[in-house]
């Protein structure tokens, strides 16, 4: 059982590294996040990334060992509203 507590800052990209059993994880937080002083939580491989300043949870998750990019979940890109299509005859 592996607990222990990290301080660190969001990087330019939103994300945050961390190595669990010497391999480098990074974890994807939000770019709205970035400059952000932030405690890495992990307890085995469950990890709460909190604001230093609030104690604002701004991310929970399960590392999976056999990857190394745990992105936020949400699409990439921004969202564009969709234009109405016409159907050509």
């Amino acid at each position: 059982m592996l607990s222990r507590v990290r301080r660190d800052r969001i990087d330019e990209f939103g994300k945050v590294s961390l190595r669990l059993n010497g391999q480098l994880h990074h974890i994807g937080v939000g770019r709205t996040h970035w400059r952000t002083h932030v405690l890495v939580l992990v307890h085995d491989l469950e990890v709460r990334v909190v604001h230093a300043a609030t104690g604002e949870l701004l991310r929970e998750l399960t590392i999976d060992p056999t990857r190394n990019y745990h992105g936020t979940g949400a699409p990439k890109g921004p969202t564009r509203p969709q234009k109405d299509r016409v159907e050509g005859s």
